[in-house]
């Protein structure tokens, strides 16, 4: 019976498929329910003046890059954010400060960004992976039991087998589900923060 309750449970997953609950037809092997941008872009973020050198100048400030550092950290408040951005852009040119400041975070965020869907794809690739071994050792248990002379111990030993691979296999499924909602909290941090830049450079 405990065979018999695996080998259901394994066919149910199969029969659902590893690839989530995609909804980008151009892209049927991401993972998430919102569709893919793969990359960020300072247009589509920042409305302030034009960036200029600030995109490789704020690497070079020691007060910008430490500044930055705390601000991507999703662990930092937006008020207690806010209040750090005003400070700092209050100690000098305003508007110079805030674009080294955004351009920092911007490379810095969209970094964190690329790590994690990169993350995605490559634990998209091991559950497809996966299923294709669950698949396979599915089949193989089949034919052992439908074998006269059944091997009970192999039996034994590809059903526990199943059932490890069928337990790693969810257990990646919810991880999955947690990491898809990560972008997106990277994108909204990082719009949040280009506002109140923008808003205490004004």
């Amino acid at each position: 019976m405990r065979l018999r309750s695996c080998l259901l449970a394994v066919v149910l997953i199969i029969g659902s498929g590893d690839r989530g609950s995609a909804t980008d037809p151009r892209d049927p092997d991401w993972p998430c329910a919102q569709l893919r941008v793969p990359e960020l872009s300072v247009a589509a973020i920042w409305v302030g003046p034009d960036l200029g050198d600030a995109t490789t100048a704020w690497k070079d400030d020691p007060a910008v890059a430490d500044l930055v550092d705390r601000l991507a950290a999703r662990r930092t408040p937006l008020d207690e954010a806010q209040t750090l951005i005003s400070d700092f852009l209050n100690g000098g040119d305003r508007v110079a400060r805030g674009k080294l400041l955004f351009a920092g975070l911007f490379d810095r965020i969209d970094a964190q960004r690329t790590s994690v869907m990169s993350g995605l794809d490559r634990i998209t690739r091991k559950q497809r992976a996966a299923a294709e071994a669950i698949r396979a050792n599915t089949l193989a248990l089949r034919a052992l039991q439908d074998t006269p002379e059944q091997d009970q111990a192999r039996i034994e030993q590809l059903g526990n087998q199943l059932a490890w691979q069928t337990r790693i296999f969810e257990d990646r499924r919810q991880v999955i589900r947690f990491a898809c909602e990560v972008p997106v909290k990277i994108d909204q941090r990082l719009f949040a923060l280009g506002r109140l830049i923008q808003q205490s450079m004004e």
